[in-house]
């Protein structure tokens, strides 16, 4: 089973696009933004889960990394 929290590969201009549960929950530019986002979506242990891969899958670059290469 895929985790329910994907950020993607930057964003040209620098950003990672964040998806929950398939929906689109903003633009993240750094670990701040994410956890606002996982918050709104009512995970509010968040800053504890973004390294658990079972909680969220880092595609197309390191984890915690936002800008564009």
């Amino acid at each position: 089973m895929s985790p329910p929290i994907v950020v993607h590969p930057c964003a040209p201009t620098g950003g990672r696009a964040v998806t929950i549960n398939g929906d689109i929950a903003g633009l993240a530019h750094d670990d701040r933004d994410l956890i606002e986002f996982l918050r709104r979506a009512g995970i509010y242990d968040a800053e504890h889960c973004l390294d658990d891969p079972h909680w969220i899958e880092w595609r197309g670059g390191r984890a915690h990394l936002y800008e564009a290469a």
